[in-house]
């Protein structure tokens, strides 16, 4: 062979060769560039939700709802049946024609609605599919790159919406939510009140996905191959608080509200023994599915977030630990000096005028003067612990956000004589009204304080989880308790006592009226008070309530500002509901009506 064939088989070999690597890389550069051809793969995305919150008669009045957006690029919309696509559109999501013919205007891809409920995002899906197969959408090919891409209609998921069926009812407790992004969709987290404190829990949630196989419509073919993670919703939270008691309550305190033209009124009802708070009742509320600037004042817990001096509800405390010390004989005399006594510079008057009352009348009379004999018994270590140990100065723990701890006065404070006089009567110690609630269980239970708690449960897949609790603390010796709590219910039964009104035939009423003046500019003003009465009631049957009641700023006239006049009508009518209610059952030989039992008039 001439090298003349030989050369020329080689530039034929070399050819070919070089004509299969073009070849082979072209065929490889279509591969590996983006043409938008149709995927074998689809996945379809479940997000989870925030978990419910239930009363404890199972209505559901928190609840979260997906929301969808409608998307399509509008270079895949056939220009011959455009107005097709918004008739059918606007007529599946009742969105606006000029609206939705306006978006379109746009090239590529676009949102035509966001917002959209689950049942009406079905409809669009089914839209969408008939759209499909009535060729309202046709292939684009980008000119820059070649590719060909067919979009129709999509229904995405948005985000969720939080619903709050009840509307204010159970506000300020039940809180209110923000909105959040999380992986491209929009969540909400608590902000404040049980949205707050359980947020770890209604939002511990796992989003569901389906990956597999696709048709022509973009739908997901199930089959063995198909890979499916469960969707999991958040915990429910269950209340301790019915609905329908709730509702009551709330009725009975806007109307005495009123009456009293007051700022607002808190009335709270635990069981005695576990804590459970089976009502927690305040008059400044708002809807948190449209909260205003007016709503403000009212997003804040009063039970748990205002620390205020409280007068003669802490009488029965002091009381508590004079007893508990072994200070003071019930039965002993001690001088109250004619209802008249200098305080420093200052005159400290009773409403009794009597020269001697019995330590536990200082109680049921609420005399100041006596109770100013008595804390003197105490060092100043002794008062500042035994306060702390009923639970002051310090968080309750109640599943409440941002709960406050008032003030104890310091040790040096207490030392001066003036100063812990003030302290026997309420002033110079701030507590909240949930703590006060708490220390007068602890009387009501024999001696044991308990975690107040609103909730009873968490709830998942039909199985219920209860939430670990704080061992309850004995501040009191179980004799000690009931004594107290004899002389209490001497304070409703006596005739010369502060709170004859709440007197109910066939159960036992127990409890202390305060009224306290409001500290203004360095002073204490005239005519701004706040009026508690916080006590109990029980039955023959075991049921055993600790009710509290805060009338803030009463500013009808004299004397509605009194405790007496105020906040003791609400604890009677709130005793008189959970009779109507089924919650107590007085003794069916004691059914005298005592509605309009006339006692002598007290003063605390």
């Amino acid at each position: 062979m001439s090298y003349r064939s030989q050369d020329k088989i080689y530039v034929v070999f070399f050819t070919i060769v070089v004509a299969i690597a073009i070849f082979v890389g072209f065929v490889f550069y279509l591969a590996m560039i983006d043409r938008n051809l149709p995927k074998l793969q689809s996945s379809d995305f479940d997000s989870a939700l925030r978990g419910l919150i239930i009363t404890q008669d199972g209505f559901n009045i928190a609840n979260s709802q997906k929301l969808y957006k409608a998307m399509v690029n509008t270079k895949n919309i056939d220009p011959n049946k455009k107005e097709l696509f918004i008739k059918l559109y606007t007529l599946y999501s009742g969105d606006d024609p000029k609206k939705t013919r306006k978006i379109l205007q746009k090239s590529g891809l676009v949102t035509l609605s966001y917002g959209i409920h689950a049942k009406d995002a079905a409809y669009l899906k089914e839209l969408a599919r008939k759209l499909y197969l009535m060729k309202v959408f046709i292939p684009y090919q980008d000119p820059k790159t070649g590719s060909i891409s067919t979009q129709g209609l999509s229904i995405l998921e948005s985000g969720e919406q939080r619903l709050y069926m009840a509307k204010d009812t159970l506000t300020p407790t039940i809180g209110y939510i923000k909105k959040i992004e999380e992986d491209g969709i929009t969540k909400v987290t608590g902000v404040k009140g049980i949205e707050k404190i359980y947020d770890k829990f209604l939002s511990l949630y796992q989003n569901g996905v389906i990956l597999g196989s696709r048709d022509l419509s973009n739908n997901i073919i199930l089959s063995g191959n198909t890979q499916i993670s469960k969707r999991f919703d958040g915990y429910n939270v269950v209340l301790n608080i019915p609905l329908k008691l709730q509702k009551i309550m709330e009725k009975m305190a806007d109307q005495s509200v009123k009456e009293f033209n007051a700022k607002e009124i808190v009335i709270a009802i635990m069981e005695a023994k576990t804590g459970n708070i089976i009502n927690l009742t305040s008059t400044m509320r708002y809807d948190p599915n449209n909260i205003n600037k007016k709503d403000y004042e009212a997003l804040n817990s009063t039970i748990s977030e205002y620390a205020y001096e409280m007068g003669s509800v802490i009488k029965p405390i002091i009381f508590s630990l004079l007893l508990r010390e072994n200070r003071v004989n019930p039965l002993e005399i001690v001088r109250t000096y004619g209802g008249k006594y200098k305080l420093a510079n200052r005159i400290i008057r009773d409403t009794h005028e009597t020269e001697y009352l019995s330590a536990e009348n200082v109680i049921v009379q609420s005399s100041n003067i006596g109770m100013i004999q008595l804390i003197q018994r105490m060092n100043e270590i002794d008062l500042y612990n035994g306060l702390f140990d009923f639970g002051f100065s310090k968080k309750t723990g109640i599943d409440l956000s941002y709960e406050q701890t008032g003030a104890l006065p310091t040790i040096s404070e207490i030392q001066n004589p003036t100063y812990k006089a003030a302290v026997s009567y309420g002033y110079g110690i701030q507590a909240t009204f949930i703590q006060l609630l708490s220390a007068y269980n602890a009387i009501n239970n024999d001696g044991l304080m308990v975690t107040p708690r609103i909730i009873n449960n968490l709830q998942r897949d039909g199985k219920s989880y209860i939430i670990k609790q704080k061992e309850p603390k004995r501040v009191l010796a179980i004799d000690t308790a009931r004594t107290m709590k004899r002389i209490l219910k001497k304070v409703v039964e006596s005739p010369n006592g502060t709170a004859q009104k709440a007197k109910i035939q066939g159960l036992n009423i127990s409890g202390k009226t305060g009224t306290a003046h409001i500290a203004t500019g360095g002073g204490y003003s005239n005519t701004r008070y706040n009026a508690s009465f916080f006590g109990f009631a029980s039955d023959s049957f075991g049921n055993n309530y600790t009710i509290g009641v805060l009338v803030r700023e009463p500013m009808r006239p004299y004397p509605y500002y009194f405790a007496s006049w105020s906040a003791l009508p609400v604890f009677k009518n709130t005793v008189e509901i959970l009779i109507e209610n089924k919650y107590l059952f007085p003794n069916q030989e004691r059914t005298t009506n005592s509605s309009n039992f006339k006692g002598k008039e007290i003063l605390d």
